[in-house]
């Protein structure tokens, strides 16, 4: 067991978006493809060869649901649900971590931050506006 999980890891370790795209169809079980893209903010066409290349290496599988027999959604493997599992507690270890270690400020240096964080993400925003009026 503990073999397949560093396995699958190490296979998809070097495209985050493989795993990304994992954790949210283990988030939305089941999904289609139209929700997945829109969920990932990624296009039809990423989500497409994302999902057939996990197809194809059996992280992922097609099902229809009964109240709709042409519409495919997907759902992750048991391959998978290790990678979803695992990738879950490292995501709660990093976040534990981040609340331990904003314990330790003072009131005045977590409004600093509350503050850096408002003006980043202000400007993320921006940044996102601006580059889809563009497509």
């Amino acid at each position: 067991m503990q073999e397949s999980k560093e396995q699958g890891i190490s296979e998809y370790s070097a495209n985050l978006t493989s795993l990304y795209v994992i954790d949210c169809i283990g988030n939305n079980d089941p999904i289609n493809n139209t929700a997945l893209a829109e969920k990932m903010d990624l296009t039809k066409a990423s989500i497409t060869r994302i999902t057939t290349t996990l197809l194809k290496d059996g992280f992922i599988e097609r099902i229809r649901l009964n109240d709709n027999k042409k519409e495919i959604h997907f759902r992750l493997t048991a391959k998978a649900q290790e990678l979803y599992v695992l990738h879950g507690k490292l995501h709660k270890q990093e976040q534990d971590r981040y609340f331990r270690f904003l314990e330790r400020c003072t009131s005045e240096e977590l409004s600093f931050i509350k503050r850096f964080y408002q003006v980043m993400i202000d400007e993320l925003e921006e940044r996102m506006i601006e580059r889809k009026a563009i497509d």
